[in-house]
């Protein structure tokens, strides 16, 4: 199984950026796809996530109204589109597919390698 992750940048306060995860070996459609960020010094915090149909989507309350998780089956990709960013968003971003919701436990799903996301103010 592998998990690509691209699209990170440096960029401004108020600008926007999507994050693309590129998945390999796994069948997309049962996995569960989410996102998660690590700032410095702080632990690996929870962003988004969805579903298996793509129906449902979670988000931690910060970015509630800013991101968009999203995924296309035929690309086997999930994406997250990132509007209206802040300098508190500035983390290295990584992906995760799981068999169960990522909102409330990472255990046993896959990562991919992560990548930066600077915010300047």
């Amino acid at each position: 199984v592998q998990l690509q992750a691209s699209g990170g940048g440096l960029v401004q306060a108020g600008d926007s950026l999507r994050l693309s995860c590129a998945t390999s070996g796994l069948i997309f459609s049962n996995y569960y796809m989410g996102w998660f960020r690590q700032a410095p010094g702080k632990g690996r915090e929870f962003v988004a996530n969805i579903n298996r149909s793509g129906v449902r989507k979670n988000y931690v309350d910060s970015v509630i109204g800013r991101f968009t998780v999203s995924r296309d089956y035929a690309k086997n990709t999930v994406y997250l589109q990132m509007n209206s960013l802040k300098p508190e968003d500035t983390a290295v971003y990584y992906c995760a597919a799981s068999r169960f919701s990522l909102e409330r436990s990472s255990t046993g799903a896959y990562w991919g390698q992560g990548t930066q996301v600077t915010v300047s103010s």
